[in-house]
């Protein structure tokens, strides 16, 4: 979390011998520097946008999560006790009166804004291709064996497609980005009564409510509240 910055990361490991956590690691540091290095170059998005502006925007999260995917690959094969290491990847980058989001996996990025919830990102998950697909109906999912399985992640291979997205801001604009260790457990309509707590209070209930309903996984939330 940077707030001169404006940028917001979730990142989740996954891998054995702590791989995990260094892909994770390793991921948010790659991304987080290339961002702090090119956001000068940037211009603010207010309307009337300008299409370019955004579009570099949009290349600059993209290029910084390749450039992750790039690092932390190398770093497996370099060591092949991390060797399939990988980790999702939630961004959140608030520039003027937009933001704009970059993602892989199955992480996730909500939009809340005046009492209603939005997921913005597409979760990269085997349930969720086949859900799209129409192949497997939503009760199916909830039972199915293979609800972790991930269609994209950064690392597990030199490159990845990035889905970034542009999201015009409000003054009550309110972004909770998660683990899937947390929104597996969570509603929609849980949350936008818990975010008007606002800032850590709202995210401790978020962590408390996952772990009352049976939580098994890391549990990682960041509130980004636009004033």
């Amino acid at each position: 979390m940077d707030d001169a910055l404006g940028l917001y990361i979730v990142a989740d490991g996954m891998g054995g011998h702590a791989a995990g956590e260094v892909a994770s690691r390793e991921a948010v540091d790659t991304l987080y520097g290339m961002v702090k290095r090119g956001v000068g170059s940037l211009n603010e998005l207010v309307d009337p946008v300008v299409e370019s502006d955004a579009r570099a925007a949009c290349r600059l999260m993209e290029s910084a999560v390749q450039a992750a995917t790039y690092f932390v690959y190398s770093i497996a094969e370099i060591d092949r006790d991390k060797s399939g290491m990988g980790t999702t990847i939630s961004a959140l980058l608030v520039l003027g009166g937009y933001a704009i989001t970059a993602q892989v996996g199955d992480s996730r990025v909500y939009k809340i804004e005046g009492g209603v919830v939005e997921q913005l990102t597409e979760d990269h998950t085997l349930i969720a291709w086949q859900l799209k697909q129409g192949l497997i109906t939503p009760q199916e999912a909830a039972r199915s064996p293979h609800r972790n399985v991930i269609t994209r992640a950064v690392g597990n291979r030199e490159y990845v497609q990035v889905d970034t997205r542009r999201i015009q801001l409000v003054s009550s604009t309110r972004f909770l980005l998660c683990s899937d260790g947390l929104h597996g457990y969570l509603e929609d309509a849980d949350i936008p009564s818990i975010v008007e707590m606002g800032g850590e209070a709202a995210v401790q209930r978020f962590v408390n409510l996952a772990n009352e309903r049976g939580g098994k996984d890391n549990i990682t939330a960041v509130l980004v509240e636009i004033d």
